[in-house]
This record gives structure tokens, sequence and C-alpha cells, in this order.
């Protein structure tokens, strides 16, 4: 069982779902920089404390998303609404801007009639690049740019 001091260790002070749990989870990639980066943006966006957050390597994420596997989370950020509905990447970042006032403003861009297509496409090229765009910020993504890197020189040279 993960207490609320450890849960709030690994999600960064993100609210988690037992802290808030009449919310929507957000489902992200904790071991990503720009995965988290990019939640802590829609924290302090949510202004209504509509959300939770919810890393996808948290033992937790059976509860929320049972029926998602690892490979799925990994691919893109999901949200589990508070409906039971899942929505992922773009669809997910589309049903956010309904559900948070502060993003409201994107909304119409958002919902464009026959936008959707672009939308996907445009979230799974950044998606798949994460760790690459994570590695350029200069610090240091750990195990997670090691998993689709490989070792930095002179780790390699020190074994």
């Amino acid at each position: 069982m993960v207490t609320q001091t450890e849960s709030r260790k690994t999600s960064k002070g993100l609210p988690d779902p037992a802290a808030r749990p009449d919310t929507d989870v957000v489902i992200y990639d904790g071991h990503c920089r720009i995965c988290t980066g990019g939640v802590k943006i829609l924290y302090r966006l949510d202004v209504q404390k509509r959300l939770s957050f919810l890393s996808l390597h948290d033992a937790r994420v059976a509860d929320v998303a049972p029926n998602l596997t690892f490979d799925q989370m990994m691919e893109e950020m999901w949200v589990a609404d508070i409906r039971g509905r899942q929505h992922s990447g773009a669809e997910a970042f589309r049903y956010l801007t309904r559900r948070l006032v502060l993003l409201w403003p994107v909304m119409p861009l958002m919902h464009i009639p026959g936008s959707l297509p672009v939308w996907k496409w445009m979230y799974r090229k950044v998606a798949a690049a994460r760790y690459r765009f994570g590695k350029h910020t200069g610090e240091d993504c750990g195990d997670a740019c090691q998993i689709h890197f490989g070792r930095k020189p002179d780790q390699q040279n020190s074994k």
C-alpha cells in the first residue's frame, strides 16, 4: 500500500486520486520530463480542482484503468473521467479543453470539425519523440533515456 507521503514524492507534488477521489485521473509517464512538465502545467490550469494525477509506473494505475496495457499508456497520456470513460492522447487533451476553464480559449480550435486526425497525428509525433526532447533540456533523464537511446558514452566506457 502506498502512503500519501510516498505517493506525493513519486508524483512530484501533484494531487493523486486518493487526495481527490471524485476527479478525472490523468495517467502520464512519470519517468518522462516532458510528460511530467506537461501535467504540472495542467495542474496549474486546474483552478477548479477537477483533476488528479497518476504516473503509469504507479501500481495503483491498475485500479484506475485495469484494461489499459503498459504499452498503451507509454504511447500517450490517458484521462479516466469521473464517468468511467477513457480518453487518450489528442482526444484526452481535447476533453480537457472542455473540463478546465483556463483551456476554454483553445477549445474551439481543438473542436474544428474534421481536425481530430490532425491533432492525433501531431500528438503522436510529439509523444514518440518525448524522450529525445527531454534529452535536449540539458538535464539527465536517467533510466528513461537509457531505455530509448542506450547508455551515454562515458557510462559505456566505465563498464
